[in-house]
C-alpha cells in the first residue's frame, strides 16, 4: 500500500498571524442556482445539505467535494466547533461547523467518519430515521481488538447499524484514500469514471447515497447487504484500487473473506 506524505504542520509564525475572524460560519441562505444545479445531476429536492461527523482526513476530503458540487455541509468533531474554524474558512460559506448531534440533526445525509474504536461516542440517538454513510474500516492496532470483528460475525458497518438500529446504514467512502476523494470526480458517463462500492439493507437509502456520490464525480456499484460490505473492506482486493464499474464488478465474485485474527 503506497504511503501518503503527511501535510506539513504551519509554523508558529503563521498561526500567529492567522486572522481572528476565522469564527465558524453560519450556514449560506439558500441559492436557488446551486440547487437547481443539483436537481440537473438527478439529487432529490429534498437532499441539499451533508452533515459530517468526524471531519479527519476522510471527513474533509467529502465535504471540499460536496461543497464543489453544489451541497451545504455541517462539520463537526469531538473537539467542538472552534477547532474547525480553519477548515470551514478554507472551505467557504456553504460550510458550517456544530456540534455533532447538531450535524446529524441537521444533515439530510449524514457521514460518520470517526474512528472504528470511538464509534461509541457518536450520538446515535440523532441518527434515527436518518440516511448514514459509514466510512469506517477495522484497525486492530488503531481500534483494538473487537471480537466481532475478529471472529467475522459482524462487519464494520453492522457494529454502526447495531448502535443506531433506526439509522438507514450504508456503506461508503471507505475503500479511497480520503484526497482522491475530492480529487478523482469526474462527469456522469466520463471514460474511466472511477466506481465507488456501497452496501445497505435499504434500497432506498443506497438510492441516495448513489446520487449523492454521483453528483461528486463517481460511479457506484451495489456489494449487497451489510452483511456484505466485508468484500471492500481493508485488505481485500479492491480496497483503495482506482476501478471502473465494469472492473470493479468484475472483482468482486473473487474476493475472499479477511481472516481478522
Amino acid at each position: 500500500m503506497r504511503v501518503r506524505p503527511r501535510c506539513p504542520r504551519p509554523s508558529p509564525q503563521l498561526a500567529a498571524r492567522r486572522p481572528e475572524k476565522l469564527a465558524p460560519h453560519r450556514p449560506a441562505e439558500p441559492d436557488p442556482t446551486r440547487r437547481n444545479t443539483l436537481e440537473e445531476k438527478g439529487v432529490p429536492a429534498t437532499m441539499t445539505t451533508i452533515g459530517i461527523i468526524g471531519s479527519g482526513r476522510i471527513g474533509s476530503n467529502v465535504a471540499k467535494a460536496a461543497v464543489a458540487a453544489g451541497y451545504d455541509v455541517v462539520l463537526s468533531n469531538s473537539r467542538g466547533p472552534d477547532t474547525l474554524a480553519p477548515l470551514v474558512h478554507k472551505l467557504g460559506p456553504h460550510a458550517s461547523a456544530a456540534h455533532p448531534a447538531e450535524a446529524a440533526h441537521r444533515g439530510d445525509l449524514v457521514l460518520v467518519a470517526v474512528p472504528l474504536g470511538k464509534i461509541d461516542e457518536i450520538p446515535a440517538g440523532a441518527l434515527a430515521g436518518k440516511v448514514v454513510m459509514d466510512a469506517n474500516n477495522y484497525y486492530p492496532q488503531r481500534d483494538g481488538r473487537i471480537a466481532a470483528l475478529d471472529d467475522n460475525s459482524k462487519t464494520t458497518s453492522q457494529l454502526l447499524q447495531d448502535l443506531a438500529p433506526s439509522a438507514r446504514v450504508v456503506k461508503a467512502f471507505n475503500n479511497i484514500y480520503a484526497a482522491e476523494i475530492s480529487e478523482h470526480g469526474s462527469p456522469t458517463g466520463a471514460r474511466g469514471r472511477r466506481a465507488l462500492p456501497i452496501a445497505g439493507d435499504d434500497p432506498a437509502a443506497k438510492h441516495l447515497v448513489a446520487s449523492f456520490i454521483d453528483a461528486i464525480g463517481f460511479d457506484t456499484v451495489d456489494v449487497g447487504t451489510l452483511a456484505e460490505s466485508w468484500k471492500v473492506e481493508r485488505d481485500t482486493p479492491a480496497y483503495t484500487q482506482r476501478t471502473t464499474r465494469e472492473e470493479l464488478e468484475a472483482i468482486l465474485p473473487t474476493v475472499e473473506r479477511v481472516q481478522q485474527a
